[in-house]
């Protein structure tokens, strides 16, 4: 494990780097006891508050553990699916939130990830999944929900979809898109969009898991993202238009 002493990145930053490589590669295996934080500094010829930093960097990661006592240290962590899941949503959440990705690409790629769950859920969806999707589709249909309840609840209704297709790849890929990405697409098109064509797609996406029929099941999830992309779109042309009005009366 070495550092670019010209690399613009700063110290801390290339010693949990390294130390990541070391972990990704498997010359660090799961459950290893890093070197102390004395023993780090010699080795990279640093502070000790440099090496810190790093720990504090790999940790936010979920990469290594920390423990106090005689036989505590820094260790490598045992990652799951379930603990990287914030990550992907913090990432997922930003990319669009900064424009770095379009409304039409995180809803084509959000749909497209979730119709490839639709076969599996169909085939392995529990009396569990399906009741959390029921019990959604009704919390959706109260009349005095609010906004922010029911696109809540519009969330909590995917992810049981996703949840119910029992691949941990597709759920931890799907966290980014269902709970950091649909959450800012809500935000856009909630109050264009009508709660009665929703609660009309999820409940046959229901049926159709239900039934186990994955056709019908992408023909409705199909269909809902085409409509959030209308939506999207005539939401994105008003707001363009309303904003060229705005610059020709301020110049007039």
């Amino acid at each position: 494990m070495k550092l670019d002493p010209a690399s613009p990145k700063d110290l801390s930053a290339q010693i949990a780097a390294a130390i990541r490589d070391e972990i990704v590669s498997g010359k660090l295996i799961v459950d290893a006891r890093l070197p102390s934080e004395a023993e780090l500094a010699d080795h990279f010829n640093v502070s000790r508050p440099t090496v810190r930093e790093a720990l504090k960097r790999l940790a936010a990661q979920s990469l290594i553990r920390t423990q106090r006592g005689a036989t505590g240290g820094a260790f490598v962590n045992r990652l799951s699916f379930e603990e990287a899941y914030g990550q992907q949503i913090t990432t997922s959440t930003l990319l669009l939130s900064m424009n770095a990705v379009s409304f039409d690409v995180a809803c084509e790629a959000r749909y497209a990830l979730e119709r490839a769950c639709a076969p599996l859920a169909a085939a392995r969806r529990g009396q569990d999944h399906l009741a959390r999707m029921w019990l959604e589709i009704m919390h959706q249909s109260r009349s005095n929900l609010p906004d922010e309840d029911f696109c809540a609840s519009d969330v909590a209704f995917h992810r049981a979809l996703v949840d119910a297709a029992g691949n941990p790849v597709l759920s931890y890929q799907l966290a980014g898109a269902v709970e950091g990405m649909q959450p800012l697409m809500n935000m856009i098109i909630f109050t264009a969009r009508s709660r009665a064509a929703i609660i009309d797609l999820h409940t046959r996406i229901a049926e159709a898991i239900a039934a186990q029929d994955a056709a019908a099941a992408d023909t409705a999830l199909s269909e809902l993202c085409d409509y959030t992309l209308t939506l999207g779109r005539d939401v994105m042309q008003a707001r363009a238009a309303r904003l060229q009005d705005a610059a020709a009366r301020t110049a007039d």
